[in-house]
């Protein structure tokens, strides 16, 4: 009988246990499933602006979080570990060695952009993990800034291999993943603030960091009393150098070289490079570690670094930059950057940019095909001179040139003429080539053959390239059509965007121009969007910081 009991007490417990278990695992399933509906609903609505959407679930949802401050920066941080990964695999690549000297050099190139890369994820990274939710539409430009750099770099990555094509192939495949991964980072980064505003996240003024003082002037605090007098002068006169450059022995060094490779290193503080008078045949890499250098001579006739680098050596495009000025918030004044490669040589580089919040002000870019590569980021030109024939305002940054003569130099026989390239790859990339009140013209010696010459604007270099043409005076030389197919197996013309706003002179006659989709006579309002004031925006307010004078506007009505 008390056995009978015992084994009815243990069945009525084992009753009970399973119940309660039954009930457990129903309220953890429920919550399980309320969990994964709430996790989902967040990730959707960040991968529904993302092209590749199947990377884009995967990646956010395997962060377990509805933060979206914890999922921006997730996806930052998974696009940093693929261009590492793909890094290493380049890097492979090297150490099996190829017959083709050229492919080797490209690969190197490689090496060194995915380096750049991967500094401008981190960069990125940490600005959306060091702050508040609240400032990510404040620094939004910013981290679009550094991730669309990033596709540059892979962009031009497998440029510099066109030569190769199974290589390119081979390239192409392992840098999938880094591409698909670094796209969804800019898409849920560029509309990142029209779906925290969907999800209902607050702006909270008073959680974002104070990154310009009002009492300064529009100077950051940590910005000294001496630095920003330095800044504010616009005659060098007025300069006091920390370095002294002169080929006579009148000043610390001899070379350019040498007086940079003394430069403090990763420095907060301007550091100023005086360059005397002469032609310095040297070829320079401002490298990342040297931030804030400035640079100024004594006029863009008397102080020339000069290079005579082209394609036909055997030479990367990237690798024929007579100068190179990476490390971020480089300026130049009263300095001429030359390659005297001659057309011949094809492409040759006189100046490679890829300094975030540089500018140049009073300089010459002298070459032929490809003189200026603004590679990637922020840059901004004043009162400059450029000069080229084909291509020779190329690349993929955010870049606005102003109140400055563009000048077409003769090329070979047969050769038609584009004074723009632009390669914007990514609909969400905020870069583009902006020309302002600016002056287009040939060169005296073209000036009787300005009719015969096939002379055009630009023309699209990749799917959205990115150019607009305003307030600027246009020589006769130009095609009445204005634009430039560049011929290829994409239909370019749909996808770009290419806009004129009141130009003048008899070259900026837009009756005849070109009738693409991508091709827009734009008006006021959407000339707006490509002044310096919202296309180089940046939460420092870093243009002012240069000393360099510049229109933040459109000017009046002509």
């Amino acid at each position: 009988m008390s056995t009978k009991v015992l084994v009815g007490g243990i069945s009525i417990v084992l009753v009970a246990l399973i119940i309660i278990g039954v009930v457990t695992v129903v309220h953890h399933t429920h919550y399980a499933n309320h969990r994964l509906s709430v996790d989902l609903k967040a990730v959707s609505k960040f991968c529904s602006s993302t092209a590749y959407q199947e990377s884009c679930y995967k990646t956010l949802y395997s962060a377990n979080s509805t933060d979206p401050k914890v999922l921006i920066a997730k996806s930052i941080l998974a696009a940093e570990e693929a261009v590492e990964k793909f890094s290493n695999y380049s890097d492979s690549l090297i150490v099996q060695g190829h017959d083709n000297s050229l492919t080797n050099m490209a690969l190197d190139d490689c090496k060194h952009m995915m380096k750049y890369a991967v500094d401008s994820l981190q960069a990125s990274y940490s600005d959306v993990n060091d702050g508040e939710i609240g400032d990510i539409n404040e620094r939004v430009n910013d981290i679009r800034t550094w991730l669309s750099a990033v596709i540059s770099y892979q962009q031009s990555c497998l440029d510099g291999l066109e030569h190769d094509s199974s290589m390119k192939e081979t390239m192409h495949r392992g840098i999938v993943e880094a591409r698909e991964l670094t796209s969804n980072a800019l898409s849920i980064v560029t509309h990142s603030v029209d779906i925290l505003s969907k999800i209902k996240v607050k702006f909270d003024n008073r959680t974002r960091r104070k990154l310009v003082s009002d009492e300064n002037n529009g100077y950051p605090s940590w910005l000294s009393v001496k630095n920003r007098h330095l800044l504010a002068r616009i005659d060098n006169s007025n300069l006091k150098p920390d370095a002294v450059v002169a080929q006579d022995g009148s000043g610390k060094f001899k070379t350019i070289g040498a007086a940079l490779a003394a430069a403090p290193k990763r420095s907060n503080v301007r550091h100023v490079i005086y360059i005397k008078a002469g032609i310095y045949d040297e070829y320079i890499t401002v490298d990342k570690e040297y931030t804030n250098i400035l640079m100024y001579g004594d006029g863009p006739r008397k102080t020339i670094v000069t290079g005579r680098k082209g394609a036909k050596d055997g030479l990367t495009s990237w690798r024929t930059a007579t100068f190179a000025a990476i490390g971020n918030g480089f300026i130049a004044k009263s300095m001429g950057f030359q390659n005297t490669a001659g057309p011949k040589k094809h492409q040759a580089v006189a100046l490679r940019v890829q300094s975030d919040k540089s500018a140049f002000f009073n300089c010459r870019m002298d070459g032929y095909q490809d003189t200026l590569f603004n590679q990637a980021n922020r840059q901004f030109y004043r009162n400059c001179v450029i000069s080229g024939t084909i291509d020779f305002i190329f690349g993929d940054s955010p870049t606005i040139i102003q109140n400055s003569m563009i000048i077409v130099r003769r090329a070979m026989e047969n050769q038609f003429y584009t004074v723009t390239a632009q390669g914007k790859v990514h609909i969400d990339e905020n870069t583009g080539i902006v020309i302002q009140n600016c002056r287009i013209v040939p060169e005296r010696k073209l000036y009787d053959d300005r009719f015969k010459m096939a002379a055009y604007l630009g023309r699209p270099w990749k799917k959205f390239s990115t150019t607009v043409i305003m307030e600027s005076a246009i020589a006769d030389f130009i095609r009445p059509d204005g634009w430039m197919s560049f011929h290829g197996p994409d239909n370019l013309e749909e996808t770009i965007y290419y806009g004129e706003y009141n130009n003048r002179g008899p070259g900026a006659n837009l009756s005849a121009r070109v009738n693409w989709k991508g091709y827009h006579k734009i008006d006021r309002a959407t000339a707006m969007n490509f002044t310096v004031r919202s296309f180089l925006y940046s939460k420092d307010k870093w243009l002012p910081l240069t000393g360099i004078p510049f229109t933040s506007e459109l000017h009046q009505r002509y």
